[in-house]
Parts: C-alpha cells; structure tokens; sequence
C-alpha cells in the first residue's frame, strides 16, 4: 500500500476535479490518550465516501451524519436529518470533552482531539500538492484560517504540524523507502509488511535464482550489484537499508554505501557471532572504525521469539517501525542483548 496521505489527499482531488462537494479533517490537537496523532488526515465527499482515519471509526461516523445525507444507523438515507457539506471558511470542531462524548466517540479516557475542517478545498492546488509527491518532493501546506486559502511551499527539512490562531502548517512528505538486499524468502515477508506499512520497497538481488521466484507484486526488482543500487538509491532521511543474504560479497560493500547516507535505519540480519565477525570484516579489510560502523543495527529486530520467516520479519519490522517513530526500545527487546541474540 502506499502513503496514506498521498492516498487521501488522490481521493479527494478526484472527488473535487470532478465537480463533487467534499472536506478535508486534520487532526491539529490532541489531549490525554488520542486514537489517532496530530496530522493525521482524512477526506469525506459529500455520498459519505471516506479515505483516511482522524480515529477508530465513531468520528468519521459522526463527520458522514453531519456533512452528508448517505448516513443513518438503520442504512437508510437520513434526509433533512443531515446538513450538506457547507461552504465558507475552515472551522474547528473538538471531541470528546466530557466523559459522556469520549464514550460516544469510542475515545480512550480522558482522551480529547480538535480537528480543522476545510470545506470543498482547491481542486488545481491539490492536484499540484499530489503531483509533487508523486515526484518524491517535501511539501509544506499552509491554509489560512480566515478564508481557507492554501500555500504549498517545497521544503527539505520534515516538520510538525503547527496551528496558529491563523494559520494551519502541515509537511506532507513522499512515501518511507524500504531497500531489501537479498530476494529470498524472508525478504518476501519483510516486503509484504512494508508495503502493508506504507514504505515503496525495491529488492536487490544480482542472482537470478532468486530474483525469479519473487513474488512479491509492487516492489521494484533490482538485478544491480547492492553497493552500486544503493548508490543509486540515494537513501535519505525517509529511506532505510537492510541486508538479507547472509553474503558477506553482497552485504558489506552495500552497508557501507547506506552509511555514507542520512537513511534512518540501517541494519544486517544475522546472530551475534554474525555480526562481530561482519564488523570484523569492515574493521580489519575495508578500513573502517567501530565509530564509523555505530549506525550499523545487527542482529536486526525486537526479540519476539521468532523463529519462521513471517515471524522474524514481524520482528525486523517493528523495529523499523520503532526507528522511524522514535520510540526508545526496552534493552529486553533488543534482540543483540536478549537471550541468543538469534533473531533477524
């Protein structure tokens, strides 16, 4: 699958050059315990078709009964119950200030989110924002609050969502970037959870028996040699680089090119005594110093007690995940200090 936002802001686009009445939710607040996080998005037409999510379901339920006449609780249509889709300006709705409405809403306790609702956006300045995405740019969005009107600036530095009594900022970015070393089977599973995750996933592999039973659909299959293909690849800060093969002749090379890079996740499966010995290697024949080598991740993964392709890379992933969202790691979880040390 790919970016979520990218797909959100596709789908409304659509909906808007083909003349249909429809909103933009971003979530631009939250308090206490909150589904979904700051910046989320999610587009609404007026048939109550929905793409994205501002929380597990009850909110987007509640946007569809109020802003579309396609709702009711029994399927039927809800008439004169429900409003249009109105015009005019963004407008700023909060839920689940009492406990009575965290509990209509589904919302954890205590939990609170303020959305800003932007009616019937642009359909020209959408279409730009898409495009370039699609190219792979950073894009900041500015919408100013008094009368809606959009500002798409590119930018090279990823930031958080602000709100001002003005104006919204929020950074859209191209999709995360997952590059594989190696097409075998672990590396299908870990392809499958990334798309899943919302990363484009390229696999390189120079040998062909492998490169022939791939079959993962919608991952670019590379035939390059991996130092080269990474290269290539130009990994940056949304991009992250694993090596899958156990081949020292494909891997080492490869992770020294992804350490030139500013990729946030860099990593090689294998056991400890793989990994002290693969930065042996580095150390002893490439010239390198155990600070150069300080990004490589190895073993890779959280320790799950994983033993089957589609659970290790369960285990890869997360960590990855983990990685990319900034969450600190317990040491009982990382599989280079658990028990064996044998995962990922």
């Amino acid at each position: 699958m790919e970016n979520l936002d990218v797909m959100v802001l596709r789908a409304l686009c659509g909906w808007r050059q083909a003349g249909r009445r429809a909103l933009l939710a971003t979530v631009v607040r939250t308090w206490g315990s909150s589904p979904r996080p700051v910046g989320s998005i999610m587009a609404l037409c007026e048939d109550g078709a929905v793409v994205g999510s501002v929380s597990g379901g009850c909110i987007e339920d509640d946007l569809i009964f109020r802003f579309t006449r396609a709702y009711a609780s029994d399927g039927a249509a809800s008439g004169a119950d429900a409003q249009q889709i109105p015009s005019g300006p963004p407008q700023r709705v909060k839920y689940g200030i009492t406990a009575d409405e965290a509990h209509r809403f589904g919302l954890p306790c205590g939990g609170t989110l303020e959305l800003l609702l932007e009616f019937d956006p642009d359909a020209a300045s959408l279409a730009d924002l898409v495009v370039r995405l699609e190219r792979g740019q950073l894009v900041r969005r500015t919408v100013q609050l008094a009368d809606g009107a959009v500002g798409l600036q590119a930018t090279t530095t990823p930031a958080a969502l602000s709100l001002s009594d003005s104006t919204l900022t929020n950074t859209f970015g191209p999709e995360y970037r997952l590059l594989i070393i190696g097409a075998g089977q672990l590396s299908e599973y870990v392809a499958t959870m990334a798309k899943f995750s919302g990363f484009a996933v390229t696999v390189c592999d120079p040998r062909e028996e492998y490169r022939g039973a791939w079959a993962v659909p919608g991952v670019v299959v590379n035939s390059g040699m991996p130092d080269e293909v990474v290269t290539a690849f130009t990994p940056d800060r949304r991009s992250c680089v694993i090596a899958l093969t156990h081949d020292p002749k494909l891997d080492d090379l490869a992770l020294l090119e992804a350490l030139k890079s500013d990729a946030f996740y860099i990593g090689a499966i294998g056991s400890r005594r793989n990994n002290a010995a693969r930065h042996q290697r580095m150390v002893e024949h490439l010239g390198q110093t155990p600070q150069m080598l300080a990004r490589l991740r190895g073993p890779i993964g959280i320790y799950i007690g994983s033993k089957t392709p589609p659970e290790i890379a369960v285990s890869v992933m997360a960590e990855i995940l983990a990685v990319k969202n900034g969450v600190a790691l317990p040491r009982d979880v990382d599989v280079s200090h658990a028990k064996g040390g044998l995962e990922g």
